[in-house]
């Protein structure tokens, strides 16, 4: 057995993967500002937050992990003003990093970034080629580049791409919300390709990556699901999972327009309005990345993609 420290493990990939670890029967302490989703695992829960040192340095003291996982982040684009409100993804990694460099006998630390540090219709040349399309996205890059800069220990940075399954919020439980409620249109000749990845195959690959041979593993990895899916074919999936008709199309000129006015909503306080530009835009643009390192490490992924969508409908049904 040994012991897998996961910071930020109430979160969405978080709650899941410190399910699915502790399955495995290793030793799992998430260490998390917020308690955890799924009640279960209350006592795996080590209450914290990564901003304050000495509370983050008792935790590792107490358990000294043989493995950290870390995805504590602030993860909302809600902040406009200054990067400074993104703290937790810049000195909380910081912090982190600090700590691990103390601990020899941590064998290695996966760091999760973001697949933001590239606006959506940027393909990067490397991963160090970097386009951020808002202050979240900035915030990963410079954790990132802090990483490169100052861990002295095996680590691998991670950059999760559109995940989405059981526990999930916004934006991709609101898609799947839209599906059930009859409100969702695919774009009229748009039906782009998406590296998203189903959370139950994203804790999978986290875990080959983790206890992976040194010389197996890459410094980065992209998580999706592989092959890209095909975006109408997902949402046809979903509506047929809640008992819906085939997605139907719809001419981009009224979604622009409801794209526009979803970002006047957005601009006097509501957060989450049913479509934005910003939306619209990552429904009509390929998204697909190079997965080829990873399929290589990790293999054939345990579901497909419609069981992936039966079993996040079926949660979604029990819990909404």
């Amino acid at each position: 057995m040994v012991k897998i420290l996961v910071t930020g493990g109430s979160g969405f990939i978080g709650s899941n993967l410190v399910e699915y670890l502790s399955s495995k029967n290793h030793q799992v302490i998430n260490y998390d500002i917020k308690k955890p989703r799924n009640k279960s695992f209350i006592k795996n829960w080590v209450k914290g937050d990564i901003l304050n040192q000495k509370d983050l340095a008792a935790c590792f003291e107490s358990f000294n992990p043989d493995y950290v996982i870390h995805l504590a982040a602030r993860t909302d684009l809600d902040e406009k003003q200054s990067i400074v409100g993104y703290a937790t993804n810049i000195e909380g990694v910081e912090n982190v990093i600090d700590l691990i460099n103390k601990y020899p006998t941590i064998k290695r630390t996966i760091y999760a970034s973001s697949r933001m540090v590239c606006r959506i219709d940027y393909v990067p040349e490397s991963f160090d080629d970097f386009c951020p399309p808002n202050l979240y996205g900035e915030s990963k890059v410079i954790g990132e580049k802090i990483v490169k800069e100052k861990a002295n220990h095996d680590f691998v940075i991670v950059r999760p791409t559109s995940i989405w399954g059981p526990y999930f919020e916004i934006p991709y439980r609101t898609f799947f919300d839209a599906v059930r409620k009859k409100i969702f249109f695919i774009p009229r000749n748009h039906n782009p390709k998406k590296s998203f990845g189903f959370v139950h195959n994203t804790t999978f690959q986290i875990e080959k990556i983790l206890f992976a041979p040194k010389e197996k593993v890459d410094q980065n990895y992209y998580l999706a699901d592989y092959p890209a899916l095909e975006l109408k074919l997902w949402a046809t999936m979903i509506a047929v999972e809640f008992n819906q008709e085939q997605i139907k199309t719809i001419p981009m000129l009224p979604l622009k327009i409801a794209s526009k006015m979803g970002d006047a909503l957005q601009k006097v306080g509501w957060k989450n309005p049913p479509l934005t530009t910003f939306r619209l835009n990552n429904l009509i643009t390929n998204m697909v990345y190079d997965t080829a390192s990873l399929e290589k490490l990790c293999g054939e992924l345990p579901y497909k993609l419609k069981e992936s969508v039966a079993i996040t409908t079926s949660w979604m049904k029990n819990n909404f």
